[in-house]
């Protein structure tokens, strides 16, 4: 739903900033996106993709250097799964979780809000920087963890798998098909390494694009969507 208004967003937005932020000769600039800009399978995977490769194309020798963060699952933020859980399992439950196997990276607001600091601190333009999360959580664990955490067991508050969601993954990625990753001096982040990157002219059509009429219909928007980031297939 709404996934022009989505690419609009994430797209345009950003190339928006990123130019504000060229004309009053901002220092360094930095994106924050996600793991699921990696091999995405929805729209909002794909956008955050393009913004990545805006930045990239608005590199210069001088004037703003563009870096970009790339990370998972934050603890507590916004949209995450703990305060949900928390909420129903006040309510008596069920604890909803779409897919007994779905996994994600965690890291708590602190580490996040740390580590995009030190990458714009390090960053000399144009790379992207991907965070060490650790290893994958399963969501069905931890909802078994704060079912017990909050006193109560199975028996008490049931778990039901509603299922994926149309563009949901079992499992996310750090890094893209091709993608390699060097050290840097923080231990919890490294750049990730790619052929080629985005040019004057891929910007250009992209602009044309995005500041053009909303897409016919959700076809024709991934469509296009995949013409810009090859890698983007959509799930179902």
């Amino acid at each position: 739903e709404n996934a022009w208004e989505a690419v609009q967003n994430n797209v345009l937005g950003t190339l928006r900033l990123a130019r504000a932020a060229q004309a009053r000769s901002v220092g360094k600039f930095v994106l924050v996106s996600t793991d699921k800009a990696v091999n995405p399978t929805n729209v909002m995977g794909a956008s955050k993709r393009l913004a990545e490769q805006v930045c990239q194309a608005l590199q210069r020798d001088t004037g703003t250097r563009f870096v970009t963060v790339r990370f998972g699952n934050v603890l507590g933020s916004t949209g995450s799964v703990i305060p949900k859980f928390r909420e129903q399992i006040a309510r008596g439950g069920p604890v909803t979780v779409t897919h007994p196997e779905v996994q994600r990276y965690f890291m708590s607001i602190p580490e996040a809000a740390q580590l995009v600091l030190q990458a714009g601190w390090m960053g000399q333009g144009g790379e992207i920087f991907v965070m060490e999360m650790g290893e994958p959580v399963r969501i069905i664990d931890l909802a078994r963890d704060m079912i017990r955490m909050s006193g109560f067991g199975e028996e008490d508050i049931r778990i039901e798998f509603t299922g994926l969601r149309p563009g949901e993954k079992l499992y996310e990625e750090l890094l893209a098909d091709g993608e390699t990753t060097q050290p840097t001096p923080h231990p919890k982040l490294r750049v990730a390494r790619a052929d080629g990157r985005p040019d004057a002219a891929w910007l250009e059509t992209l602009e044309r694009w995005i500041r053009g009429e909303a897409a016919a219909g959700e076809d024709d928007l991934t469509r296009e969507l995949a013409r810009f980031v090859p890698e983007y297939r959509r799930a179902g």
